[in-house]
Order: structure tokens, then C-alpha cells, then sequence
């Protein structure tokens, strides 16, 4: 369409694209000259050319490389501008994951798919923050495991503002502080996470994006294995590796603290002490990786999810989240819960949170596959109206493949 893109694309609508695509294609490829006589091509044609030489066509192609950023930069800005007269939302997930996607199936090497993703992922955030300077609240500090799902969600151009506890990453948003927040709802290993359940009940925010993020414990100090005696974390890191620990660190002391990064922190200053945290945590604190992967189970995930004042579109690949209490009765829950069958809906995640203040008293918290604007989903949130004494839908948004 000439005026109006597809939701959250940032490729502008253009009189020739193909004509622009192929300008951009002959600007990004570096004009190498053929090789000497008998010299030995490789890659771009590198052949036996000289340091200088080599330095020199880096020096080229970073400065096309620059001007080609910009002008993707201005290109996605008039997106920008044309989303905001149209009233759409300015994150939309499921494109950026879309430009990654693509950037990796174009590329042939010798950059690992990871390194084109992190490459790309700091683009869309740099653009983003061109385009507006966004802000968002986690669970904090800096190089916590929220921290770290924030980085592959928003990149680090982003405004990131860290707070102590859960519940402030919620008032953040629902004060207008920041545009989004994000806190984790669930692990592999130890299930919910009571605080957001909590939280959510009380809030009025909205639920529209996840971040699955594998968890990667490493054991980090300054000394050797055999003179740690004490083994500082957050619990549920300690719960996450305790075999491990068990096994070959029985006779350390696992001491609980606030956060994985304060773990660290305290390993970086105490003899005989080490932290279970990320690496990118024993990296800011100046910390050995003693040991690597030490969680119990390999498909360790934090799932994340990103909190806003506004929904997200349809992506064809949805989630929806609600929760709804319903009368204590036999049968009552079974009865509410067949809806989702009768309709075609598959659940993914169904969860028991007891309200505060009401004995026996539950909130059920459940995800299944669709949209919140498909009619089946309609028709079953509306049957399952009649059934319960409170509902509400926290949100609908597109299925993530687990990152990190």
C-alpha cells in the first residue's frame, strides 16, 4: 500500500522497492579488486592482500555500513510517523522477530546465527530509540537474569530503569513512569512466580509480549573450587542447581540474598565465597567461571513477559492470558475449564492462586493458543462470562521460541 504499512513494519512503502532493494544490495557489497595473478581467493576475494590493505577495505565498508544504518534509521522513523497518525502501537514483537529471522536466513557465514542476532537486535533497538526514547522498568540490578531478557527483548538503547521488587516494575507502568516493564510468571524448574500472579490481580495493566529465556547458571569467584565455603545466590538459583551444588560443593554454605547480581557482587569482595549467577554478571564483577551450566536441568526457562498500558495486534501465532474466579462448587471448575475444549482452544498454562483475605478462594490464571479478536476466542470468553463471578483478559500476544 502507498500510505499505510503492515503493522510494526519497517520497510517503507516506496515507488520502486525492488528498484531500492537492489540499490541498497550494490551499496552494502564491498568492491574488492580480482586477486593478483596465482594469488588464493577467499572469502570476498581477500586473496594475499597486505594488513593495510585489509585495514583499508574494513574502513570502507564500516563507513557504507554507517550510512546504510541511517537510512534505515530515517526510513523507520517515517514508519514511526505513520503508525502514530494511524493510532497503532509502536512495539509490535512479532516484526522485529520477523527482521531477525531474516537477517539470519540471509546470512552465509562466517558470523554464527547468535552474533547476526545480537548485531541486528542493537539496530532495531537504536532505531527505536531514534524514533522515540522508550523507557522500561525490570526487576533489578543490572546484569540480573531480568536484565539480561530485557537486553534480547529491547536491545540496549532502550531507557532501562532496574526497581527492587515486582510489584514496582507494575506501578512503573501503571503510573505512566515508563512505556513497558517486564518481570518474570514462570520457571521450568520451580513454576509460578507468585509476585506477578499477585500483582496482576491487582493491576490494570496488560500483558503484551513474552520473553522465554534459557537460564544459564554459572558457579563464579576469585578462588579455586576446593577453597569455596560459601556459595551466595537467589533462591531460586540455589533451588535450580542444588544437585550440583550437592554434588560438588558439599561442604559450602549456600546463603541466600536478593539477587543473582548481588551474589556476585558479595563473591567479588568475600575470601572463600563465589556466587551462582550469569556470566555476564562474574564479567561486570571481575569473576572466574569456576563452572559452567551447573543447573539441574538443562531446558532451564525463565519465561518473561512484557507489561503495557495498550494490547498487542494479532500475529497468527498468539497467546491469550486471563484469570477468573468462579463459585466453590463440585464441578465448577471442570465445567468452566470444558469450555475452552468445546471451542477448539488449547491451553497452555493453567495455574491455582488463592485470594488474599478469602479462604478457599481461588483465582485461576490460564493461557491458551489464539487471539483475543479470533471469534472462537470470543464466543468462549463470552460463555465462560456466564460461568464466572469475576473475569478478566490480561492480554493477548505472539508465541516466542525460548532465547539465550
Amino acid at each position: 500500500m502507498a500510505t499505510k504499512e503492515k503493522e510494526g513494519d519497517d520497510t517503507p512503502s516506496v515507488a520502486d522497492p525492488q528498484s531500492q532493494a537492489t540499490n541498497l544490495s550494490e551499496k552494502l557489497t564491498p568492491k574488492a579488486p580480482p586477486p593478483a595473478s596465482g594469488a588464493r581467493e577467499v572469502g570476498f576475494g581477500i586473496g594475499d592482500k597486505s594488513l593495510a590493505e585489509l585495514r583499508s577495505e574494513i574502513d570502507q565498508i564500516d563507513s557504507q555500513l554507517v550510512e546504510l544504518i541511517n537510512r534505515r534509521a530515517e526510513l523507520a522513523q517515517h514508519i514511526g510517523r505513520l503508525k502514530m497518525a494511524d493510532g497503532q502501537p509502536a512495539y509490535v514483537p512479532i516484526r522485529e522477530d520477523e527482521v531477525l529471522e531474516l537477517a539470519v536466513s540471509r546470512s552465509q557465514g562466517p558470523l554464527s546465527k547468535a552474533s547476526i542476532q545480537a548485531v541486528f537486535r542493537e539496530i532495531i533497538s537504536g532505531t527505536r530509540a531514534a524514533e522515540k526514547n522508550y523507557s522500561l522498568a525490570y526487576l533489578g540490578p543490572e546484569y540480573s537474569y531480568s536484565h539480561l531478557a530485557a537486553i534480547h527483548r529491547f536491545g540496549q538503547s532502550v531507557e532501562m530503569i532496574a526497581v527492587n521488587t515486582i510489584p514496582a516494575v507494575f506501578e512503573e507502568v501503571e503510573r505512566g513512569h515508563v512505556n513497558f516493564g517486564l518481570v518474570p510468571i514462570e520457571n521450568t524448574t520451580d513454576g509460578r512466580i507468585a509476585d506477578t500472579l499477585d500483582a496482576f490481580s491487582r493491576s490494570h495493566v496488560r500483558l503484551c509480549g513474552e520473553v522465554p529465556l534459557r537460564i544459564h547458571h554459572c558457579l563464579l569467584g576469585k578462588f579455586k573450587r576446593d577453597a569455596i565455603r560459601l556459595v551466595y545466590s537467589k533462591p531460586q538459583a540455589l533451588s535450580q542447581c542444588r544437585n550440583w551444588l550437592a554434588q560438588h560443593l558439599p561442604a559450602s554454605q549456600t546463603i541466600e540474598v536478593a539477587s543473582t547480581s548481588e551474589a556476585a557482587r558479595l563473591a567479588s569482595e568475600e575470601p572463600g565465597s563465589a556466587a551462582v549467577a550469569s556470566e555476564q554478571a562474574g564479567i561486570n564483577y571481575h569473576l572466574r567461571v569456576l563452572a559452567r551450566n551447573i543447573e539441574d536441568n538443562p531446558e532451564n526457562i525463565t519465561r518473561f513477559v512484557v507489561i503495557s498500558d495498550r494490547p498487542a495486534e494479532r500475529s497468527g501465532n498468539d497467546k491469550t492470558s486471563i484469570f477468573f474466579s468462579i463459585a466453590h462448587t463440585s464441578g465448577s471448575l471442570a465445567s468452566a475449564l470444558d469450555i475452552f475444549s468445546q471451542h477448539g482452544l488449547n491451553l497452555t498454562w493453567i495455574e491455582s492462586f488463592p485470594i488474599p483475605g478469602s479462604r478457599g478462594q481461588y483465582l485461576f490464571f490460564v493461557e491458551f493458543e489464539g487471539h483475543q479478536a479470533d471469534t472462537e476466542v470470543q464466543e468462549a470468553l463470552g460463555a465462560l462470562t456466564q460461568k464466572a463471578a469475576r473475569l478478566e483478559v490480561l492480554g493477548s500476544y505472539p508465541q516466542m521460541e525460548p532465547v539465550g
